[in-house]
């Protein structure tokens, strides 16, 4: 029988220092953990089969969803409907700190990158395989 997950989500995010780390995938939807250094980006990108929600816990930064810019914040959210192209900026002097609800999952389980570079060099896709 499948458990869930229940975490300080916002403890979790604060403490957080890797670019990505996820922390539970679902058969529907992937909860993951992201850090951006001042001056860091997501780099524009576009999920055809993916709907992603963000919660921003601090730091400052622009959401740039096709033609449409957003100033974010701590307790900002924003919903990127599936096919938009879209990038997550951080544009303060602290990092940028927020959690991401990928609707269905989009990395593989479990998957920590402790900076950008590693993670586009060992990009990991959904494999199918869910936390429980």
């Amino acid at each position: 029988m499948k458990k869930g997950y229940k975490a300080n989500i916002e403890t979790l995010t604060k403490e957080n220092i890797n670019f990505r780390k996820v922390l539970y995938t679902g058969e529907e939807s992937q909860l993951v953990l992201m850090n951006l250094i001042p001056g860091e980006e997501i780099g524009s990108e576009v999920h055809s089969d993916n709907d992603q929600f963000f919660r921003f816990e601090s730091g400052n930064g622009d959401v740039i969803i096709n033609d449409t810019q957003y100033s974010v914040t701590d307790g900002d959210a924003v919903v990127v409907p599936k096919g938009a192209t879209h990038n997550v900026i951080n544009t303060g002097k602290e990092p940028l700190k927020l959690y991401t609800i990928y609707s269905p999952a989009h990395h593989k389980d479990g998957i920590v990158r402790v900076t950008k570079e590693d993670a586009v060099a060992n990009e990991a896709e959904f494999d199918g395989v869910t936390t429980e």
